[in-house]
């Protein structure tokens, strides 16, 4: 039986491996498991982990020169990837700087080098720059003693892009251990920069992703690529995180005789209109503009502080909130949102928002596949454009990734507001509308079943070669 090394990057590869089946699925497939953890070694003192130990990793910090040859590769991906890719076109626009930094400045050198340097090859010897330059830091010489002391089999990473993994897929190319990763979300592959190293092997949620990730990687080949679903949904499947109904109008205060909307946000970042969408909805409600008396409650993103909606709770005290139970594991980090940590009660309070809530609506997020899993009807509200001043998040409906959803006719497009209430009226009238539609989008990101996902992914890695 192999040793594992399982590389736990980040809050959401908690939930996705520590959360769902993998911990007891896995238990029986090696003589043992090593969890290299980003995370602080605490958030795993509740948990019951037979024949786990666990290493917490120092917070590393990227030197210039690394950087800026992980700079030149992601750019020149990006660059490589535009011409046929929206995606990857707004990103490589988005990741542009005026800035007069000396970051700035490099960033601006890193785009001008890749307009002639973006082929395969040249991407190849951007990343044999970042891996030489890695070679002479100090937490590289700590890692190869980490894997040295405890000389797992396999590296199995649950995210493949942040930055501070590198020099660990480092260390494990120089001391010949092999590596896996599994392509942690749906859009990274069609849309993100570069992964942050190269790994041995591959773990994809479908069909899809494989040809994706063949697609945009010309070095991998079919043989290192396994589908195996994605851990991601399995916990709607688990025993322990069912709920009851009942459960669900006393946990949020709800109207046990109205239909339930909600609306979940996403992060900052890219969901800048959801206060403006909620604000909509709500005075719809009271407007009358919908056409039933319902409940509305919004679920704010793990990934933030609830902060910039206090003034909807002050303005709209019907509306029910639910703030995820994720905790900030850390106050100093090179990614503050890496260490934001879920609970097994957040997990339990998701699910039986997705099973008992009769509406979903959210900026284009995953949250439209977790809806659709338990056959809700799903609104994508996306109001601003180029010209209207503002936040254009209509573009994302031109990502790769996302334009699947769209050209499936799972989800209702709500371009204003006028469209967003009648899209509203219209799926409360009749939710089973699109069912077929959203059980065919499932099957086309998620190949295999919910069930059984964390124990065939231990079963692949048992036996990968």
């Amino acid at each position: 039986m192999k040793k594992l090394g399982l590389v736990i990057t980040d809050g959401v590869g908690f939930r996705n491996f520590i959360l769902s089946n993998f911990v007891r699925a896995s238990n029986s497939k090696f003589s043992k498991i090593i969890i290299f953890s980003a995370l602080p070694k605490e958030v795993f003192d509740k948990l019951d982990l037979p024949n786990f130990e666990i290493i917490e990793l120092p917070n590393y910090q990227e030197k210039g020169a690394t950087w800026f040859f992980r700079k030149l590769k992601e750019v020149a991906h990006l660059r490589k990837n535009e011409a046929n890719n929206f995606g990857f076109y707004d990103n490589l626009k988005a990741n542009y700087t005026n800035a007069n930094s000396r970051r700035g400045k490099l960033t601006r050198l890193a785009y001008r080098i890749t307009r002639r340097f973006n082929s395969e090859k040249a991407i190849e010897r951007f990343y044999k720059l970042q891996q030489s330059s890695l070679s002479k830091n100090s937490v590289t010489d700590f890692y190869r003693k980490l894997l040295k002391k405890h000389s797992p089999d396999l590296l199995f990473f649950t995210h493949q892009r942040p930055p501070y993994i590198a020099p660990l897929i480092y260390a494990a190319e120089i001391e010949g251990i092999e590596t896996c990763s599994f392509i942690f979300s749906w859009d990274n592959l069609a849309s993100k920069g570069r992964m942050a190293g190269n790994f041995d092997h591959y773990l994809v949620w479908s069909d899809l992703m494989r040809s994706e990730l063949l697609q945009f990687y010309s070095g991998i080949c079919e043989e290192q690529i396994k589908i195996v679903g994605t851990p991601q949904f399995e916990p709607y499947v688990m025993k322990e995180y069912e709920s009851e109904i009942e459960e669900f109008y006393d946990c949020f205060g709800l109207d046990r005789n109205l239909k339930t909307i909600c609306f979940s946000c996403g992060d900052f970042s890219t969901s800048v209109n959801d206060p403006l969408y909620i604000e909509t909805i709500a005075e719809a409600i009271i407007n009358k503009g919908i056409q039933e008396d319902v409940n509305f409650l919004v679920r704010t993103s793990p990934a933030e502080e609830p902060e910039r909606f206090k003034y909807l709770r002050e303005k709209f005290p019907f509306i029910k909130w639910n703030y995820p139970a994720w905790t900030q594991s850390r106050n100093k980090h090179s990614e503050m949102w890496s260490q934001r940590v879920p609970s097994a009660e957040d997990l339990k309070d998701l699910r039986m928002i997705l099973e008992f809530s009769d509406l979903g609506i959210n900026m284009c997020s995953t949250m439209s596949l977790d809806f659709m899993i338990f056959d809700k009807p799903v609104i994508n509200p996306v109001f601003g454009n180029a010209d209207n001043g503002l936040y254009n998040d209509q573009r994302f409906l031109n990502y790769a990734h996302y334009k699947n959803v769209v050209d499936s006719g799972s989800v209702r497009i709500a371009r204003d507001k006028n469209e967003l209430i009648a899209e509203i009226n219209s799926y409360l009238e009749n939710p089973k509308a699109d069912s077929k539609k959203r059980k065919e989008l499932l099957a086309l990101q998620i190949s295999k079943d919910l069930k059984g996902t964390s124990s065939r992914i231990s079963e692949v890695l048992a036996h990968l070669e």
